[in-house]
């Protein structure tokens, strides 16, 4: 009888135990909340991003964008319905396959980039160019306004997934040429006045080109020098002149931009020095951003005009 008795009070206790630890793995999972979504999935959870879930959806990018860590830049159904009437198109399946999974992964970022971490440059996409370059995104930040390739606006920010977030924008960001990517930086404004006034923007989008570009403050201090009030009042050759001796054959990154000579398709001779981030021109003029790639080439900002 003791027996049964002691039998009895042991599997009492055995079924307590077992009904708390049931309990507090209830507790643990309630305390942990509801799971989130991949990219993908929030996404499609929000009607405002039908067109850019049915653009990822053609283009074939659901498996990629559920393969890793990314910051989106996510265009609402307005930016996707502006996009279609500046390219004249009536709608997605307009555009060619490989040209949409190129734009979206143009807004496309490696890792999870908070609102908080975003800061003016340039990063890389996950948008290639030459030689399976990524090309480059510029980002201006102003207090809390944040603007994309002098184009678009961050509207909303920091729309959590489970392998990244997005931050909403108004319009669709388009890759592109050297020219285009000058344009997007408002610090190359000089210079793009310089090159339609040279009547080059056809010849540097019809191959793939290295870019010396001077920045605004560049141009500034070469026009001082030669005292002119702009560079449309010099003459039209000499700006040709000078511009084909910032422009080099070939997509000439950082890691192949070695000492040593550089042959522009102006025919004067530029002397490349130094390592890593740290590189000169002629032993004066500092690169002040590397590795700025675009669809068709590569631009390296300078802080100097080159002129002889």
């Amino acid at each position: 009888m003791k027996n049964l008795k002691k039998l009895s009070v042991m599997i009492f206790a055995l079924a307590m135990g077992s009904f708390l630890t049931i309990s507090c793995k209830k507790d643990n999972i309630t305390e942990t909340g509801p799971q989130l979504g991949n990219i993908v999935e929030v996404a499609s959870a929000n009607p405002e991003f039908s067109s850019l879930v049915a653009g990822i959806k053609r283009a074939g990018l659901e498996s990629f964008l559920t393969s890793g860590n990314y910051t989106v830049f996510a265009p609402t159904n307005a930016a996707f319905a502006s996009l279609l009437t500046e390219l004249g198109f009536s709608s997605l399946d307009e555009i060619p396959v490989e040209t949409l999974k190129s734009v979206l992964l143009y807004h496309v970022i490696t890792g999870k980039v908070a609102s908080s971490a975003i800061v003016s440059g340039y990063v890389s996409t996950n948008s290639s160019g030459p030689a399976t370059t990524k090309l480059s995104l510029y980002i201006k930040k102003t207090g809390a306004d944040v603007k994309l390739d002098n184009r678009a606006n961050v509207n909303a920010v920091d729309i959590a997934a489970s392998n990244g977030v997005i931050h909403v924008i108004d319009k669709v960001l388009m890759p592109g040429k050297i020219v285009q990517a000058a344009i997007n930086n408002p610090n190359f404004s000089t210079l793009v006045t310089a090159v339609i006034y040279a009547d080059l923007v056809t010849t540097l989008n019809s191959a793939i080109f290295t870019v010396f570009a001077p920045s605004n403050a560049a141009f500034s201090a070469l026009l001082t020098k030669v005292g002119a009030d702009s560079v449309t009042t010099l003459p039209k050759e000499t700006v040709v002149a000078i511009l084909l001796d910032h422009v080099v054959s070939g997509n000439i990154t950082s890691k192949d931009l070695m000492n040593g000579n550089v042959i522009p398709i102006g025919g004067d001779t530029i002397i490349v020095s130094g390592t890593g981030n740290a590189r000169k021109l002629n032993s004066n003029i500092n690169i002040t951003t590397l590795d700025i790639q675009t669809a068709n080439g590569v631009l390296h900002e300078i802080d100097k005009v080159i002129f002889n």
